[in-house]
């Protein structure tokens, strides 16, 4: 149990969060100002909103956790990532933010309709669909890492601690919508950025030497070699199936929305360039925790048997009651900071790509409504999900966000870069991307390769190809 420091500090950080909803409610006047903060928002907001959304409680739990069980080999997905990153804001924002104001268009799949000319509306139905299944999946992975903090942290039972973080999550994004849920992403990315650069430095300060942290690794006998993973050997399918983590940025819902809000395509190359420095320091970061929670743990009852709570352990063992406040509410940062975005575009989802074509003649007042009330609903469906104690955070992600790369991440991709793109070839490559995604995953081939990648490559091929096949049939008629 915690003192009552820690419950002073970390329950005003909670506190702080709902203020900061309660202040954009009043500040939040039309339904574009909700669900994408009216197209204008700074570029240092851009880009930490953007990075603390993307990462979520993968980068303080799941990510330690796996370099604590596994060692170095997980460098490949810290690769990806970063690559995919980069590749994400320089070629893909400026385009989707230019290109989705022309449209008019607020989510992803309107843009993909409008800008394809897609009359039948099946495109925007499909990716729509698409959205809530993967996102309620993803929201749930955070519910389950918010109900490990406050389980490991107030000592309470599992399911009760999920549902007191799911009702923080929604109170703050049900009231200010996109503004608050930027806002809060822009402080909570902050207080990441600082956590994931003390912890370490204070375990190292702890341990007092890169040998004995060599020594503990190589009596638990976890190979520092990029090419294994414990004592086995990693194969290419598998380093393939690491970096491909870096194609699922093309196709994040909750990232790309951020390119979308920002008030000038100028101010992207800065936003760029303050979340490159913000991922590369923070994965650094995640991937020491892990090794050097190490020889600080070196068994894994001392986690309580889950490795992916070593951050948790790690700040209660390593700073004083106070500073463990803001510590452990910086691992909520990380979760609430996914949690918010999701549900907003799920929200954004309901509300642009059903109910607005639903009710045409729908008010700004009607469309803010019914989309605090969708928050509501997609919050339950991923509570649902996250109670089952058993979920692992990083499988959660990793079919979620795997699902995204593959469904949207080729098409935003051809869109923007081919031109006079067919509707029906899209369509084609998603349909195909995702049987190829959902059928890798049920017959287990996800055990030899990341099941994103070969979506992704279908979805990419049978579009390109298809799209050839059309323009030939019109170029012979």
């Amino acid at each position: 149990m915690i003192g009552l420091e820690t419950f002073i500090t970390f329950g005003a950080y909670l506190v702080f969060l709902i203020g900061v909803g309660v202040y954009f409610y009043g500040k939040t006047t039309n339904s574009e100002e909700y669900l994408i903060g009216g197209r204008g928002v700074g570029s240092w907001v851009t880009a930490l909103s953007a990075q603390a959304s993307d990462m979520s409680g993968w980068l303080l739990m799941g990510l330690p956790g796996a370099v604590y069980l596994s060692g170095f080999s997980q460098i490949w997905v810290v690769i990806g990532l970063t690559t995919g990153t980069y590749l994400n804001w320089k070629y893909i924002a400026p385009k989707l933010r230019v290109e989705t104001e022309v449209e008019d268009a607020l989510t992803l799949p309107t843009f993909l309709e409008k800008k394809l000319n897609d009359k039948s509306g099946l495109i925007r139905n499909f990716l729509a669909f698409g959205t809530l299944f993967f996102f309620t999946i993803y929201s749930s992975s955070g519910l389950v890492a918010a109900g490990k903090l406050f389980e490991t942290i107030l000592g309470i039972e599992y399911k009760v601690a999920v549902i007191i973080g799911a009702l923080t999550i929604v109170v703050y994004t049900f009231l200010g919508g996109y503004l608050a849920s930027c806002w809060t992403d822009f402080f909570q990315g902050a207080l990441m950025f600082v956590a994931i650069i003390a912890v370490p430095v204070m375990a190292f300060l702890e341990i007092g030497s890169v040998e004995n942290v060599r020594n503990a690794i190589e009596l638990k006998e976890i190979s520092l070699s990029i090419f294994k993973s414990g004592n086995e050997k990693i194969g290419i399918l598998s380093i393939l199936s690491s970096l491909a983590w870096g194609l699922g940025y093309f196709g994040q819902p909750h990232i790309l929305v951020r390119f979308m809000s920002i008030k000038d395509v100028k101010e992207l190359k800065k936003s760029r360039r303050i979340a490159m420095v913000w991922v590369i320091i923070s994965l650094i970061g995640a991937i020491s925790i892990g090794l050097l929670g190490i020889p600080i743990f070196s068994n894994i009852s001392s986690l309580g048997g889950d490795a992916e709570k070593i951050f948790i352990f790690m700040i209660k063992r390593l700073f004083n009651p106070w500073i463990v406040g803001i510590m452990l509410a910086a691992i909520l940062s990380a979760i609430m900071s996914t949690i918010d975005s999701q549900l907003l575009v799920s929200s954004t989802t309901l509300t642009e790509d059903f109910y607005r074509y639903i009710k045409k003649d729908a008010t700004d007042k009607e469309i803010m409504w019914v989309g605090r009330a969708c928050i509501i609903v997609i919050a339950f469906l991923a509570l649902l999900f996250a109670l089952n104690q058993n979920s692992k955070i990083l499988s959660l992600v990793a079919y979620a966000w795997g699902g995204f790369g593959t469904i949207f991440g080729p098409a935003i991709i051809l869109v923007l870069y081919v031109k006079n793109i067919q509707a029906k070839s899209i369509l084609s490559g998603i349909v195909v991307g995702t049987l190829v995604f959902l059928f890798w995953k049920i017959l287990g081939l996800d055990a030899y390769m990341y099941e994103l990648l070969p979506g992704f490559i279908a979805n990419l091929t049978t579009s390109y190809v298809m799209d050839k096949i059309l323009v030939k049939k019109f170029m012979e008629a």
